[in-house]
């Protein structure tokens, strides 16, 4: 079973898809399907790479839903990409462990697998991502990401499309632009030559951090070359130090929000960022999305935004 959903209460699509329930979860080293020598690259050696989910929960080809529904319930094919992305051929490494010049490298696989998947025309959003820790569901501790291709635009990526678009009418301005100028120190993680991470001050979690450009971005295809090479320095600077706050290897969700493809043009006011939401409110205690959380989008953070920027600002790292 394959196909999307409808639904008519908050106006979204649903996937439904059995597939992801063959995914193996959590196997062994010597059992680890993306290791050279694995169930995926039994005869291969590899260096980082990326390719088609074998469980995917879209395609593009997928199953044909002949009963498209009827009143409310609606349905209909699950077209899109699942790709998994494996930033390095080392199980026990992990992105804060890697070297600046492989992470510079998976920079150029994101972009280069952005352009590819953004030119079939069913594609209206390419979401890169990563899971890291079984506290978010990582189902393989191999270092790896994925990115989805969907071929409508996700309610939460089009709840910020709409903000954005409301406040340059309103203002004349790119909201980025202007939190970045508005941004006091109290709040800034760290700092490189093209981009900005901090805690923001409407953080969800605990530990959360934005990565900003300070060019007005819409996706990674508009990076010019010292950008990227900036933006793999600024993302293994934000997961080191979240390894070193507790000592410990950090979980998160690693979220990329580009502008969407194949549509209307959103440039002028979509401004592309990374999010890391960690479940981590201490050391030892998770923030769990309870039912207020899940059920009315309401986060609570027990923590402060300048507490935890403060805490992670000062998390000294040296690569």
């Amino acid at each position: 079973m394959m196909e999307l959903r409808y639904n008519p209460l908050t106006d979204e699509w649903i996937i439904v898809s059995a597939e992801t329930q063959k995914r193996p979860v959590q196997p062994s080293k010597n059992q680890c399907p993306i290791c050279p020598g694995g169930v995926e690259f039994p005869d291969t050696v590899y260096d980082l790479v990326a390719f088609e989910n074998r469980f995917p929960s879209l395609k593009k080809e997928p199953p044909k839903v002949d009963d498209k529904g009827y009143g409310p319930f609606r349905k209909k094919e699950s077209y899109g990409v699942c790709e998994v992305v494996v930033y390095t051929s080392e199980h026990d490494s992990s992105f804060p462990k890697m070297p600046l010049l492989q992470i510079e490298k998976l920079v150029e696989m994101w972009v280069d697998r952005t352009f590819e998947l953004s030119k079939n025309d069913f594609v209206k959003s390419v979401f890169i991502f990563e899971n890291r820790g079984k506290e978010v569901g990582a189902s393989l501790p191999h270092p790896h990401g994925q990115i989805y291709a969907f071929p409508f635009i996700p309610k939460r990526i089009e709840t910020k499309l709409k903000a954005m678009q409301t406040w340059y009418i309103e203002n004349k301005k790119c909201v980025i632009c202007e939190v970045l100028g508005s941004e006091k120190k109290e709040r800034i993680v760290a700092e490189t030559t093209h981009f900005v991470a901090l805690v923001p001050f409407y953080a969800r979690f605990p530990y959360e951090v934005h990565v900003y450009p300070k060019r007005h971005i819409s996706n990674l295809l508009e990076f010019h070359d010292e950008e990227k090479k900036d933006f793999a320095r600024i993302l293994k600077i934000v997961t080191m130090k979240y390894d070193k706050l507790f000592e410990q290897e950090f979980p998160y969700m690693m979220m990329f929000f580009q502008s969407p493809f194949n549509t209307e043009d959103f440039s002028d006011f979509f401004h592309f960022h990374v999010e890391f939401n960690p479940p981590k409110r201490d050391k030892d205690k998770l923030k769990w999305m309870a039912s207020v959380e899940t059920g009315t989008w309401t986060f609570i953070n027990p923590v402060l935004p300048e507490e935890a920027a403060k805490m992670l600002r000062e998390v000294e790292v040296d690569f």
